[in-house]
């Protein structure tokens, strides 16, 4: 007869041996935190040296232990598509499969099912939301996801189509059709019931109110539904003064409106008030990220390339050219400049060494004013009827700037050079300081007016104005005392010696 014990003594052995794993585990994260690494860091290298090693089995457990946006996330930074296959296959249940599906990108998801059949795919899908299933087949090729369509259930497909035909970028394209709506006539005892019996809306924190023609005419909170008597209809506690976007609205607005009443969904609506979606929090912080992103690689002249380095050499290339074109078209100008005042270099050959300040300060300057400005006319910050007061302020803002660094080169001059140079090149940081804040607050205002995205604009003038007000000013000094600057300087020096 085996003792009373036997059989529990393996099972504590277990626990103990997870035990260590996990104190284990915890340990590694700290000292790799020390490093600077974080825990996504980690759990990337993790799964690449497993699946380097071959260590299917222990590659299988971690992944059975990772939440589905890791694994996209380990994936997305895997180098070769069989690579992206092989762990993908390693994630067990079809559930779980396909979440992963919709934490990838479009180029990855590609990747991983193409040699699924597409009856495995309609498979993978079936537990998804409607917006995710959309954002799925959107990456596929278009034959492909009609094939898809046509395998899943009538009503899921329908749901998904209905999404997949607005436009990108849209309220539409990112809205969910699975949310919570009651007549406007029922009471609250029977929203208490029906929410009891709901499982596949994706937010039930609001509950919208409809009329009998799927109209919204209010919304309420879960708060405010269970503080009521239950025999109270919804007309009369909704609150009337629904805020909601439209279906064509596109998706940058929604969450600016999103983040700017702090809302956890917002209701999408045809022209006619029905409500047809919902668009939660969630994809709202993956529009932010997405407009965040895009706005930056414009600002770099990088537009529509990949971000993650994927695209290929000779399209990234293709991409960035127009803009470093219409940047050299703007360097050739300010070569120009320097060739028209050839003469006044060489008679004030000292300010050569003041060009590189003046060029590089004023641009900084320049490029301070226009990042603030562009970000504020992205988040909201900035508005077009406020313009002025924004403006005056910038261009106090480079005043104050430009008589500190104005005062400092213009010390720095006179103590080099000893002479009215110190004054030229001083009072040209200041003006340059004034002009390109100016400048740079006024030129992405005007391009939003003009329905350009300021992002993309071409700041290639600032170093030929530069360049003409600073020999400009060097000629003036020169007609004014009938002798160039270093001239002046010497004849002081010799002055000095005698």
């Amino acid at each position: 007869m085996q003792p009373a014990g036997g059989p529990i003594e393996p099972r504590i052995a277990d626990q103990r041996s997870r035990g260590s794993e996990r104190d284990g585990m915890r340990e590694m994260l700290r000292d790799q935190a020390d490093r600077g690494q974080t825990k996504s860091d980690i759990v990337i290298q993790s799964v690449q040296k497993l699946l380097r090693r071959g260590a299917i089995t222990n590659l299988s457990k971690m992944l059975g232990r990772m939440h589905p946006a890791d694994i996209a996330k380990a994936i997305t930074h895997l180098s070769s598509p069989k690579e992206k296959r092989e762990i993908f296959e390693l994630v067990r249940g079809e559930g779980k499969r396909g979440q992963v599906l919709s934490e990838l990108d479009g180029e990855s998801i590609q990747q991983v099912v193409a040699d699924l059949l597409h009856s495995d795919i309609a498979w993978l899908l079936k537990d998804l939301g409607p917006d995710d299933v959309a954002y799925i087949l959107g990456c596929l090729p278009e034959d492909r996801s009609k094939e898809i369509l046509a395998l899943m259930k009538a009503e899921d497909s329908t749901e998904v189509a209905d999404i997949l035909k607005y436009p990108k970028d849209t309220a539409g394209a990112i809205m969910t059709t699975e949310f919570f709506s009651l007549a406007e006539d029922a009471t609250a005892q029977e929203a208490i019931r029906r929410l009891q019996q709901v499982t596949d809306a994706e937010m039930v924190f609001y509950i919208y109110v409809t009329d009998k023609d799927d109209h919204l005419v209010g919304v309420l909170s879960l708060r405010q539904l269970l503080t009521v008597p239950p025999t109270t209809p919804l007309k009369n506690i909704m609150t009337r003064e629904v805020m909601s976007v439209a279906i064509d609205m596109d998706q940058e607005e929604v969450a600016r409106q999103v983040a700017s009443y702090n809302l956890l969904a917002i209701p999408v609506v045809e022209r006619d008030s029905k409500l047809v979606g919902i668009i939660t929090v969630d994809d709202v912080v993956d529009v932010i990220r997405e407009e965040a992103t895009e706005d930056m690689l414009k600002m770099a002249g990088a537009i529509e390339e990949d971000s993650t380095s994927k695209s290929s050499s000779f399209g990234s290339a293709k991409l960035r050219l127009p803009w470093l074109f219409t940047n050299l078209i703007g360097s050739l100008l300010s070569g120009a400049i320097l060739w028209y005042f050839r003469y006044t270099i060489q008679e004030v050959v000292a300010i050569v060494s003041f060009i590189p300040v003046i060029a590089a300060m004023g641009g900084n300057v320049g490029l301070q004013s226009s990042t603030l400005i562009i970000r504020g006319l992205a988040t909201g910050t900035v508005e077009l009827t406020h313009v002025w007061p924004v403006f005056f302020r910038e261009v106090k803002i480079g005043l104050v700037m430009g008589l500190a660094c104005g005062a400092t080169l213009t010390l720095v001059g006179w103590v080099l050079h000893q002479g009215f140079l110190g004054m030229v090149v001083g009072t040209s940081l200041l003006i340059a300081f004034l002009v390109s804040t100016s400048m740079a607050t006024i030129m992405p205002i005007l391009l939003k007016r003009m329905g350009v995205d300021p992002a993309v604009r071409p700041v290639f003038c600032h170093d030929s104005q530069r360049y003409h007000r600073d020999y400009n000013l060097s000629d003036l000094s020169h007609d004014f005392l009938g002798v160039s600057p270093v001239r002046m300087a010497r004849t002081r020096s010799c002055c000095c010696r005698m």
